[in-house]
């Protein structure tokens, strides 16, 4: 089993900014365990598949051909569905709102962290996965696990501020109030609800920069190696 580092934490902790330059910093993989659900998410509307339908989502994920990029220097990465590149289109507010619903179902559950798993066991090196059940649930016993949070109202400011720089209309108040909603939707859920693990660091990032929080976990990951 490659060496594994679970960052997990609600919806704009920076979880993914995180992620993914500890892993270029390692040169470990990074999977995004969020863009899988998305990926579903878009893939269920693009087909009209219905998202009420936990059996039907669960087999739309079994036969969806989901492959993920290489990080490139800028930190981004490629998601491909089916061969059909959706990197943009699974960021678009209709696609999150629907995710966090969709994913909250224990049958897409199941399938997704079996993927999860297997992706990360192909990993050469080791991985990087950032999600809300990575450290309790799809690797309880990874190396390293980190909870990132900050407070709604400053998550709503950086969500609010990635969607316009993406050219979406939105208001502060709307995101603030969907931040808050889907907060309450992972957290309550049956299964595998949104929390850090009894062993995870907690990681409050209001008033941090993204480096300063890169360099922590970097720390936790140096001296995850001592102990490996």
């Amino acid at each position: 089993m490659p060496f594994i580092v679970a960052i997990d934490g609600p919806a704009g902790a920076g979880k993914s900014t995180v992620a993914r330059r500890v892993a270029a910093a390692l040169g470990f993989t990074y999977i995004d365990t969020g863009a899988m659900y998305r990926a579903l998410a878009w893939k269920a509307l693009r087909e009209g598949v219905d998202v009420a339908n936990p059996e039907a989502l669960a087999a739309l994920a079994q036969q969806m051909r989901l492959a993920f990029g290489p990080l490139t220097p800028d930190g981004t990465q490629a998601v491909r569905v089916d061969g059909e590149d959706v990197t943009l289109a699974i960021r678009e507010p209709a696609v999150s709102n629907l995710t966090s619903a969709i994913s909250a179902f224990p049958a897409v559950r199941n399938v997704v962290v079996a993927q999860q798993r297997q992706m990360a066991q192909q990993a050469p090196r080791g991985v990087v996965l950032e999600g809300r059940d990575i450290g309790t649930v799809v690797f309880p016993n990874a190396q390293v696990k980190v909870f990132l949070t900050a407070s709604p109202e400053e998550r709503a400011r950086r969500r609010l501020a990635e969607l316009r720089t993406r050219g979406f209309a939105v208001d502060y108040a709307h995101v603030l109030s969907d931040m808050i909603e889907r907060d309450a939707r992972d957290s309550l859920r049956a299964t595998s609800p949104l929390a850090p693990a009894p062993d995870a660091v907690i990681l409050d990032t209001d008033g941090l920069a993204i480096d300063e929080v890169v360099a922590r976990v970097l720390a936790l990951c140096r001296q995850g190696f001592a102990g490996h």
